[in-house]
């Protein structure tokens, strides 16, 4: 899913409690050690390529999905860890077969076939003649400005937003799940992206199948079906799909290097990836990025004050799925109290600065880190962002407080615009920017895994739902069925 950019944190020259001393060589000299063996030895282009050219796509519940947990789980063993596990977990997963949109003017039978895509956990079957309603960008307050025309009609939807500045946009999954309340028997959505570029991703905000069908088509045609309803009056829309729901088994992939406490600091990033290309860009970059810290804690023979875990999570694009079996797993066995902090790579590429994800105490700490960084690598720009976002695998971490942090990067225009598409190949991949992603990260891992104290702090209940609260994202988890404070 994107999405959200987030990845790793950062270190600095030296930890005191209020953050670094920029004075301390020792930082400088392990954050110099980092970055000249990730420049020298970096493995993560060369082992993305590999597996999209021998596995290509990564769909978790699939042949492929079990062929890169199995290469992730060698490629950890091939690094010299010799505590790497399987964490299973079994779901209901969704997989596409055939769909075909048709558009019919209200005054013709003449018929305009449409390129579509189903967006994932649409129904099994359905063949689902009904009037298009347009819904512009699909926000809350754009279906209560119709919503007595909305009822028993197909509505056509933007997925990014259009025409509007200052508005705070909503998945598509939050888009079809407003759909459905107000009475809408099937969603069209409009990939902003330019051109004939076809996207996918789940239309579920809980993972299971959605009661109406979900389709995206290209921004060229969502141009040519509005040019229609302006010009033709009325439009019926026929969407005929067939698709696969059942139960399968997939795996997380969890190297871990011990340390001298068992608090533990996690880093992780989705290795599953959509079936319209081979997801190089997402999740490639981030989990063998992930992939290739670990080979770099190594290689350099680290010995961290903290436990790390580095996470491959599958199913993530089906809804979390890999990610809340994690935290399920860390609740259930009181594990969950001993995670100092979550970073998670997912689509972070050439990042520049850090993300606090919110929590004020961080950022004069995050500051000193990307200060440290910066005396190592004169191209990292420290630059500072505050600001919590949902729908990647550090949601269901923060949502039992676990402290979690991003940086951020960039990605270039005709990269972005693959997101979830049919062009999401390898080719997209910048070796430099990735390797950059490798080094900083690397850095961020060895001052949090060894400061002397972390100033954040897991966060009780109460406070949780408090800071949920000042992020504003309260409306959307309501939405997404994740809202368990209640009014």
């Amino acid at each position: 899913m994107k999405k959200l950019i987030l990845v790793a944190l950062a270190g600095g020259l030296f930890f005191l409690s209020t953050g670094f001393n920029s004075d301390d060589k020792k930082w400088e000299k392990n954050f110099t050690r980092l970055d000249t063996e990730v420049r020298k030895n970096s493995k993560a282009y060369e082992t993305l390529s590999n597996a999209t050219q021998t596995i290509g796509h990564r769909l978790t519940g699939s042949a492929n999905g079990e062929k890169a947990e199995e290469y992730a789980y060698k490629l950890l063993k091939s690094y010299g860890f010799t505590d790497v596990t399987y964490q299973p977990f079994e779901v209901e997963a969704w997989m596409r077969d055939t769909v075909t949109l048709s558009i019919v003017p209200g005054s013709s039978d003449n018929f305009r076939e449409v390129p579509v895509v189903s967006l994932a956990h649409s129904p099994v079957q359905s063949n689902l003649k009904g009037e298009i309603v347009d819904v512009g960008n699909g926000l809350e307050e754009d279906f209560e400005a119709i919503k007595d025309k909305v009822k028993g009609k197909i509505v056509l939807a933007n997925i990014g937003l259009v025409g509007v500045t200052g508005k705070k946009n909503l998945h598509r999954s939050e888009k079809t799940a407003l759909a459905i309340k107000y009475g809408a028997d099937g969603i069209i959505m409009v990939n902003q992206a330019p051109g004939k570029i076809l996207l996918t991703g789940t239309a579920s905000v809980t993972g299971a199948i959605i009661s109406i069908p979900a389709v995206c088509v290209s921004n060229d045609s969502g141009k040519e079906i509005r040019g229609w309803l302006k010009d033709e009056g009325p439009l019926q829309a026929h969407i005929d799909m067939h698709n696969i729901s059942k139960k399968i088994k997939a795996r997380n992939v969890i190297a871990t290097l011990r340390g001298k406490s068992d608090e533990k600091i996690i880093i992780g990033g989705h290795l599953d990836s959509w079936d319209l290309a081979t997801g190089a860009i997402d999740n490639g970059i981030g989990s063998f990025a992930v992939m290739d810290i670990a080979r770099t804690f190594k290689a350099l023979k680290i010995k961290p004050e903290r436990t790390i875990q580095f996470v491959l999570f599958m199913g993530e694009e089906q809804g979390l799925l890999g990610s809340k079996h994690f935290v399920s797993e860390l609740k259930r066995t009181g594990a969950v109290d001993k995670v100092g902090y979550m970073m998670n790579l997912d689509m972070t590429n050439d990042p520049k600065g850090i993300n606090a994800f919110g929590k004020s105490e961080m950022t004069d700490f995050f500051k000193g880190v990307g200060d440290a960084i910066h005396q190592v690598d004169a191209g990292y720009k420290n630059q500072q962002a505050n600001r919590a976002g949902l729908h990647s695998d550090h949601q269901p971490f923060m949502l039992e407080g676990i402290p979690v942090a991003g940086l951020s990067g960039t990605l270039a225009p005709e990269v972005i615009q693959c997101y979830h598409a049919d062009c999401d190949d390898f080719q997209l991949v910048n070796k430099d920017q990735l390797e950059n992603t490798v080094r900083v990260a690397s850095m961020c891992l060895y001052a949090l895994s060894n400061a002397d104290k972390l100033p954040g702090k897991k966060l009780s209940d109460t406070k949780t739902r408090d800071y949920l609260i000042s992020q504003g994202l309260k409306q959307e988890l309501v939405i997404g069925q994740e809202w368990r404070w209640g009014e």
